[in-house]
């Protein structure tokens, strides 16, 4: 499937801001994390715009999930928003689904107003969605774990990533981060210009099982989320309606794909992980993908379990794993652009977009 990219951003752009799963943005108790956002975004020479419901607050946007729908709807309708953030992720995305798939004015504005997406985590049912209409969409960076950093400036990797919306470059090189960070364990105001704690990268990326060049159009997400999908294990209903509106690709789609996967900020067990591969293989994935894409594990927590449970998948499939990519949950950020054509160089442990990541 080839997909619409959108355009690039540029200077003086409007970018609208929704809250998609969680309401937070809407609480007092960010105010300070949401300065720092508009600040951050400015400084690109953006101009954030708050989407009509955005910041109704945690208790409103969760009994309201048409709310949030209405809030992506005004963002593709309206002629002055050129770019959308994410303001985080949350688990109850897929609520969103009836209220914009059913609704052909909101499908219309999609295919005739391709616009930059970004977010990650639960967002992941997002850009199904967008995949599924044909719209190229990017895991990355959000307005609340990215551009409201309490650090003094944005984390220097995570910032390049942000600054790679504004060119239209031939080709996209993903390099290793120099440096990880820990999720801060607090966020409140007094954490303001003190910086994460951080860590020199001593793997880079990691390789498992086999060599060569392999090419293919990346397709994929967080591993939590996908699995929510596929078992309804969070909600009895999400199976149910994700399946109703084709949110989940087909075998078919999957065929010669990059699959690209990281795992959520609960971290799950080894045992939940093999648990979450294993729904993925009866889904018959593994068999037709071409290559796996692993996003460095926040904290770097089952970093080695994590590693033995695909190596074992990667073996019996004859996949190779490029592992311990920044993009995801773990600090800094790359962006993985849904559908586009990728490279990866298994002997020089390299990793590129081969293919513009917008329009012209």
């Amino acid at each position: 499937m080839i997909l619409v990219k959108p355009h690039t951003l540029k200077t003086g752009d409007k970018v609208a801001i929704v809250s998609l799963s969680s309401g937070v943005l809407g609480e007092d108790f960010v105010k300070h994390q949401k300065e720092l956002g508009e600040k951050r975004l400015r400084n690109f020479g953006l101009e954030p715009v708050y989407m009509t419901n955005a910041l109704m607050g945690i208790e409103y946007l969760q009994n309201h999930p048409e709310a949030r729908a209405a809030d992506l709807k005004e963002a593709f309708l309206r002629t002055d928003i050129q770019g959308i953030f994410c303001v985080i992720g949350g688990d109850d995305t897929y609520r969103l689904l009836p209220y914009l798939l059913d609704d052909q004015e909101f499908v219309t504005a999609v295919h005739d107003h391709p616009k930059l997406f970004s977010g990650f985590s639960d967002t992941t049912i997002n850009h199904l969605m967008f995949y599924k209409l044909g719209l190229q969409t990017f895991y990355g960076p959000n307005f609340l774990n990215d551009l409201a950093e309490l650090d003094e400036n944005l984390l220097p990797y995570t910032a390049n990533t942000i600054s790679s919306y504004f060119k239209n470059t031939p080709n996209l090189k993903i390099v290793s981060s120099d440096t990880w960070y820990e999720e801060r364990t607090t966020f409140s105001p007094e954490e303001i210009g003190t910086a994460r704690i951080s860590h020199p990268e001593k793997r880079g990326y990691e390789t498992l099982n086999g060599g060569g060049i392999v090419t293919g159009r990346l397709l994929g997400g967080c591993i939590d989320s996908l699995n929510d999908i596929l078992t309804s294990s969070r909600y009895t209903d999400e199976r149910e309606i994700c399946f109703k509106y084709g949110i989940f690709p087909e075998l078919k789609q999957w065929e010669d794909k990059l699959l690209f996967i990281e795992t959520s900020e609960e971290r799950p067990a080894p045992d939940e992980y093999e648990a979450m591969l294993s729904n993925l293989e009866q889904r018959g994935i593994f068999g037709v993908i071409k290559a796996i894409i692993v996003g460095k594990p926040q904290n770097n927590v089952y970093y080695q379990e994590y590693r033995e449970k695909l190596k074992n998948i990667a073996a019996k499939y004859r996949l190779p794993v490029l592992m311990n990519v920044n993009f995801g949950h773990a600090y800094p950020r790359t962006v993985i652009p849904y559908g586009c054509m990728a490279k990866i160089d298994f002997d020089k442990k390299s990793f590129e977009i081969t293919e513009p990541l917008f329009q012209e």
